[in-house]
């Protein structure tokens, strides 16, 4: 929302910011609000209130419920509704609109005059009749009494279409050649008509005679104002039964009684362009003009300017919403102009939230701050030895401090500081040797922590500088940033150019330091032996010609660097294995061995070598192997498998905690025992 304040007159543009095309999705339209800053602050007070190209004329229905618009292109006529802030309908037609009129209290009855001499009656359900008249039509009005609608157009004649016996009536014929415009009083019913003379003629309806005509062009010509021909009369107004407002093709605005033929005020808008519509504003006594421009709105009795708007489009029309301050225009753009002006009125009942928000953008508001002020502190002022003059005229109190005359506060500055241009000479002095400090040449001190990082960042540095010289991106410096300054004082950041991580991210760093030391001699000894010569030597590659080379050594370097780290970890593990041989090897002796039976382990290994035959032999004379005198089968071995040790250690802490179930266990046998009921019979026998 745009808020522009003309002559210390807020007004509110509710039809700027940017507008989102109708085909966009709605995902895609919220990405856009939620990107866009602008399309986030606009306020769409109605929905598609605009046209495809041009808007002609826009209109309030009586119950002020309904905003009717026509436009182009194509010819249409769109209605919305205030209640749910959205289009009602939309209607094409066949030519375009010129004037249109609101016959009902909603839109249920319309009249259309177009371009191409049609007249269409329009209902609820669409176009209902279909007329025409003799010529081009202008404008047209509607008599409610007789039921005449009057058109006036490319000819001297005022035609009439009476609409309770649906034809067309006897023309009024006027003394001009052709009529611009009409209005009817809606107090005593007088019909007046413009014409392209500069003339005005006044027709009574019910006797059906011109009772009067008033020469415009000559009344138009006063002192201050220049009038180029014959202005013809371009727009027409009645405001009550007395007074009128006629505009002229030069810009002018002529103010009349009609009991008179003398102007009451000439108002000039200063463009030298058409009026294009005129409105009066009863609560304030402002009368409001439109030309192809600018709108003007300014004081009935004296001419004094009010406030006025100018869009930047060109202007068809104008609606002033009644009792309101809100108002439309119609303009050579597609969007439809929308301006709330809280001067003259409150917002209308369906947008009453604009009241609060214009409140709120008001108390927000920033204060302004004057050159010809000093704001200062109460503090300040008692060190300026002004603190006696609060209360007075010449402070006045802002917020926590005052503002006072720039003058007044340089004089009490000088007095209670005399010596402030010294200090501020000293001051100029001191800087300006600090700037030539700056240029001098400075040895470069070097941390004792990390002493190569920070040589190798000051060779980027003058690296970094070079490249800037040639139009290259410059890069931060870590010596110069507060952020990394420990890193240059505190030992506990020393680099370990020993490890074994620093070598794999660094393999070069030892390559490059035996270079950098032998460069160092080579120019040592090129200094001593030889002078600096600023000129490049012929068939010496540049460093972007040589970087290329630095990249193959690099990579070739960390392949080295790579595979000698591999090689100590092979040693490492070989080492490592031939340690673990070498070492003698320690034993337990199990439980229930007696260490030196040798004869037991004989003994053993003899058993395991007897065949099957002679073990079970050795096996029944031991009980277990049974003759049973079967014919099938006549031996039976009965045997037990050896557990191990923590198979029985299992199923000795099983036996353990089944026994101690068996003492906390509580038995159920109360809980499901059923009461026992009476015994059942059934035919004289117990059943149950």
């Amino acid at each position: 929302m745009q808020v522009s304040s003309p002559n210390n007159i807020k007004i509110y543009n509710l039809s700027s910011g940017k507008s989102l095309p109708e085909w966009l999705s709605d995902r895609k339209k919220r990405a856009l609000q939620k990107s866009d800053v602008d399309l986030r602050r606009r306020i769409d007070l109605i929905q598609d209130f605009d046209m495809p190209t041009v808007s002609n004329s826009i209109q309030v229905t009586p119950d002020k419920q309904y905003i009717l618009a026509s436009g182009v292109y194509k010819p249409r006529i769109r209605c919305f509704d205030v209640s749910q802030m959205s289009m009602k309908f939309e209607r094409c037609l066949d030519a375009e609109v010129v004037k249109f009129l609101i016959l009902s209290e909603d839109f249920s009855k319309l009249v259309l005059l177009q371009d191409d001499r049609y007249v269409e009656f329009h209902s609820q359900m669409g176009r209902y009749y279909r007329t025409r008249i003799p010529v081009f039509g202008r404008d047209v009005k509607y008599h409610y009494p007789s039921c005449d609608l009057y058109f006036v157009g490319a000819s001297p004649d005022v035609y009439r279409l009476n609409l309770e016996l649906g034809r067309f009536m006897s023309p009024f014929k006027t003394n001009a050649v052709e009529l611009n415009c009409c209005d009817l009083n809606s107090t005593h019913g007088l019909f007046a008509c413009g014409t392209e003379e500069g003339q005005v003629e006044c027709w009574d309806p019910r006797t059906r005679n011109r009772v009067g005509r008033l020469d415009c062009a000559l009344g138009s010509i006063v002192e201050d104002i220049e009038v180029d021909g014959i202005p013809a009369i371009t727009a027409l107004k009645f405001k009550d039964g007395l007074n009128m407002a006629v505009g002229t093709s030069t810009g002018q605005i002529l103010l009349y009684d009609i009991r008179s033929d003398k102007p009451l005020l000439v108002k000039d808008h200063q463009y030298g362009l058409p009026i294009k519509d005129i409105e009066f504003h009863n609560e304030q006594n402002l009368v409001l003009s439109v030309d192809k421009k600018i709108l003007k709105l300014w004081d009935r009795q004296t001419g004094k300017a009010f406030t006025s708007i100018e869009p930047g489009t060109a202007l068809n029309s104008l609606c002033l919403v009644p009792d309101t301050g809100m108002l439309f225009m119609a303009n050579e753009a597609p969007k439809m102009l929308t301006y709330y002006i809280p001067a003259l009125g409150p917002a209308p009942r369906w947008c009453s939230f604009l009241d609060s928000l214009t409140e709120e953008l008001e108390e927000s508001a920033t204060p302004q701050v004057y050159d010809d002020y000093k704001f200062v502190t109460r503090t300040e002022l008692e060190d300026l030895g002004l603190a006696h003059l609060v209360g007075s005229s010449l402070l006045r109190a802002y917020m926590h401090g005052f503002f006072i005359d720039i003058r007044l506060y340089h004089k009490a500055k000088s007095i209670a500081e005399p010596f402030a241009y010294e200090e501020y000479r000293k001051n100029k002095i001191k800087q300006k040797i600090q700037e030539a400090r700056a240029n001098r040449v400075r040895l470069k001190k070097l941390p004792k922590v990390n002493r190569q990082l920070a040589e190798k960042l000051l060779e980027q540095e003058e690296g970094t500088e070079l490249k800037k010289r040639k139009g290259k991106k410059e890069t931060s410096n870590l010596l110069k940033d507060d952020r990394f300054a420990a890193m240059f004082t505190n030992p506990d950041f020393q680099v370990d150019t020993e490890s074994q991580d620093y070598k794999l991210l660094n393999p070069v760093v030892s390559k490059l330091d035996k270079d950098k030391r032998k460069r160092q001699k080579q120019q040592e000894i090129l200094e001593s032996q030889f002078d600096e010569i600023d000129e490049e030597p012929e068939g010496r590659p540049s460093e972007d010609e040589s970087s290329s080379d630095d990249e193959h050594t690099w990579t070739q370097e960390v392949k080295r660097q790579h595979k000698l780290v591999r090689q100590q970890e092979k040693l490492k593990r070989k080492q490592e294995y031939e340690d673990k041989q070498t070492k003698p090897k320690f034993y337990e002796l199990k439980e229930g061995e007696v260490f030196g039976d040798v004869q037991g382990r004989r003994r053993k290994k003899k058993l395991i070598k007897t065949s099957l035959g002679e073990r079970v032999e050795k096996e029944g004379q031991s009980g277990m192997v049974r003759h049973l005198g079967t014919s099938v089968g006549a031996k039976e071995m009965t045997f037990t498998f050896k557990r191990g040790e923590s198979e029985q250690k299992h199923r000795q802490e099983a036996k353990q905690h089944h026994a101690e179930r068996r003492k906390i266990r509580r038995s159920a046998h109360e809980i499901s025992e059923k009461k026992k009921g009476p015994p059942k019979f059934w035919m004289g026998k117990r059943v149950q």
